[in-house]
């Protein structure tokens, strides 16, 4: 929560008013940007060993602790105009290259490489973005008064954090 891609959703739901076709435009983006990511994560796994890749796979969980206690900037002349493509196409293009190098896109690739099933962690990806980015469209900036984020992204780090020690010991194996 709190990420660049929540406040580009409020920035959009405020400057547009029309929440649904950028619901859409969401669902949409992050459906192609993740499948992207994972099916290069399924790849990496499949080209590294898996003794290797586990020690990727750690090292980028714990990586994203770190990177998550940083907080995200939405670049906001991205949403500022809709040129020729509506609210609909100005929300898949600013989404998709929102999501370009983010964390979500990173995680994504993360959990490809660990799991088996590309459907699952592109579904579940997928679906962890529209309930962080839904609310945020119909809520705008209540959410931001209420959720205090550096709690959240204090929580977030603990838990990549503890998935990528859990992945060097090789606990992983457990899930």
């Amino acid at each position: 929560m709190g990420d660049k891609t929540q406040l580009l959703a409020m920035l959009l739901a405020v400057k547009f008013k029309r929440p649904l076709p950028i619901v859409f435009g969401i669902l949409v983006s992050t459906l192609v940007n993740h499948a992207l990511a994972g099916s290069v994560g399924a790849w990496v796994a499949h080209a590294l060993g898996p003794e290797v890749l586990r020690w990727v796979i750690g090292g980028s969980f714990i990586a994203m602790a770190l990177w998550i206690l940083v907080p995200d900037k939405v670049d906001t002349e991205v949403a500022e105009s809709t040129g020729r493509f509506g609210v609909f196409g100005t929300t898949v293009i600013a989404f998709f290259l929102a999501e370009m190098g983010d964390k979500t896109q990173i995680a994504t690739v993360a959990l490809a490489a660990r799991y088996d099933s590309l459907f699952a962690v592109v579904a579940g990806t997928t679906f962890g973005m529209m309930l962080a980015d839904v609310p945020a469209v119909f809520l705008g900036d209540r959410i931001a008064r209420k959720v205090s984020l550096p709690l959240v992204h204090a929580v977030a780090a603990a838990i990549f954090a503890a998935l990528g020690v859990l992945t060097l010991f090789n606990v992983g194996r457990l899930f």
